[in-house]
């Protein structure tokens, strides 16, 4: 149950960069620590105590086995996480040489 709280506690953080923070840089590396929380928390659901893997041989009677789904999807969401990285770097750079300055309360000329 710590690990879980634990868990939250990295959740908070990064939404606490996200909204609280007005520099792009900061903003971004909230997004990050925010996706690493929720990968962190798919892993945990799956873990199992001395689990054993799901491919074994004799897999007529395995009671304790680990589940490889949460896994599957937290490899995915890495690679999906990385590609949203990318582009809010490249948006933020983007930004910077447009206006000179990562604040977003600086930049008002912004428009949709």
């Amino acid at each position: 149950m710590t690990i879980y709280f634990l868990c939250f506690i990295l959740f908070c953080i990064g939404l606490y960069g996200i909204l609280r923070k007005r520099n792009l840089v900061k903003i971004i590396i909230g997004f990050s620590i925010l996706g690493y929380a929720m990968n962190l928390f798919m892993v945990l659901l799956g873990y199992r105590f001395q689990g054993r893997a799901p491919i074994d041989s004799n897999a007529q009677d395995i009671l304790n086995m680990v589940d490889p789904i949460p896994q599957g999807l937290v490899l995915t969401s890495i690679v999906i996480g990385l590609g949203i990285t990318a582009l809010l770097i490249s948006v933020a750079i983007r930004i910077y040489e447009k206006y000179g300055t990562f604040d977003i309360t600086k930049i008002k000329r912004l428009k949709g």
